[in-house]
Order: C-alpha cells, then structure tokens, then sequence
C-alpha cells in the first residue's frame, strides 16, 4: 500500500503506533510495517515530515536520545496528540461504517421504484 493510499490517514496512524509508548523514526516504520502485516512499507520522505507536521502541531514531542550508541530522535505522544487521536478514532468509526453500508453488501439500499 502506497503512502498516496493512506492521504488523510497518516497522522492518526502514526499517532497510534506511539500511543504504545516512545519510538525513534525507524521503530515508527518497523511498527507501521510490523502491524500491517507488511502492507505498510512507507519511505522515511513519508514518515518523518508527517512526524515534523505532528510535532509543530502539538500532537508529539520529540527529543534526541541514544539507542544502540547511535544519537536519534525519539517522539512521544503528547496529551494532545492522545485527544487528537481519540477524535480520529471516531471520525474513522463513523466513516468506515458510513462506507460499508456501500460495499460491504451486494445489495443496494436504495429504495425500489
């Protein structure tokens, strides 16, 4: 699955895969890769500027850190980004239920005339 497949998912993923707790950008691709069964195999052109826009916006916080000797950056879920996350989560609930009613039955619900 292209990044282009995921437009106006991204952020609520990534926000997801940090709710389990702080990672460094490549920990966030593995996870990404890892819970999708490997559908999920985004370039680091598409992660780390979503992450940079989370940032900006107050729904991460990042810091560097050393991991494995090696310095990188390591973003955290803010209480924002936890609140932000919440409202994705229903705002997909809605969504996918509403678009289900569509494709999820060979059957259309239109009224007969």
């Amino acid at each position: 699955m292209n990044a282009q497949a995921l437009h106006g998912h991204l952020d609520a993923l990534l926000l997801a895969v940090l709710e389990r707790g702080a990672l460094h950008g490549y920990a966030i691709i593995e996870a990404l890769r890892t819970r999708s069964d490997g559908r999920l195999d985004l370039a680091t052109g598409t992660v780390y500027p979503a992450l940079r826009r989370l940032e900006r916006a107050g729904h991460v916080a990042s810091a560097w850190s050393i991991v494995n000797g090696r310095e990188r950056r390591t973003y955290e879920l803010t209480d924002a980004g936890r609140r932000a996350l919440a409202d994705q989560r229903s705002g997909w609930r809605e969504f996918s239920a509403t678009v289900a009613r569509f494709l999820d039955s060979g059957t259309s619900s239109a009224p007969a005339g």
